[in-house]
Formats: structure tokens, C-alpha cells, sequence
């Protein structure tokens, strides 16, 4: 019965450590590299003088999941990011620059 007991708190233990090491990563490290992936597109898409900032609003996508917002900013903007200070939402694909085809007649 005690060796039974000793299994069972063995258990107990992996379980807890492996929910901590689950929660750490979701959230601390999972928000650290999502920061990141919205610089980087940031910064390819407008250039590198650009960070990713963090919205106020969330939006809904359909799958009843809370969807955070990521603006584009210029690093003058620091805080309050919006389409009024120069800012462009992450999720918004931009108009590639425009190129003049030739025509052979």
C-alpha cells in the first residue's frame, strides 16, 4: 500500500511540473516570441525604424478566441496606437510598391 502511495505523489508531482513548465511558456516565453514575430513584420514591411506596438481592443475572428491587436508604428509613436498617429494595423497587408510593366507591341 505504501508503494502505492509513493506512485501516486510521484504522479501528483510530474503532473504539477509539467503544468508550471506549461504555464511559464504560455505565459511568459509564448508573448516574448508573438512580440517579436510582429516586430520583425514590422520592420520588413515599412522599414526598420518601425515597431510593433499592442492595441487596446481585441477582435473576434470566429473561433471564439481573443485575437490581440498589433499595430505598425514609427518609433516616434510610443504609446496609444492608431491610424491617427501614423500607425498601421500588423494584420493588413500593404499595397506593394507599384512597377511599370513594358509592353512589346
Amino acid at each position: 500500500m505504501k508503494e502505492a502511495t509513493g506512485e501516486l505523489n510521484m504522479t501528483v508531482v510530474t503532473l504539477i511540473a509539467i503544468a508550471a513548465i506549461g504555464a511559464i511558456f504560455y505565459f511568459v516565453v509564448w508573448p516574448l516570441i508573438q512580440r517579436q514575430l510582429v516586430n520583425q513584420t514590422c520592420r520588413t514591411t515599412y522599414g526598420p525604424d518601425w515597431h510593433a506596438l499592442a492595441g487596446t481592443g481585441t477582435r473576434d475572428d470566429g473561433t471564439q478566441a481573443t485575437v490581440r491587436i498589433w499595430f505598425c508604428c514609427p518609433s516616434t509613436v510610443t504609446t496609444g496606437p492608431s491610424e491617427a498617429n501614423g500607425c498601421h494595423q500588423a494584420t493588413e497587408a500593404r499595397e506593394p510598391a507599384q512597377t511599370q510593366t513594358q509592353t512589346t507591341p
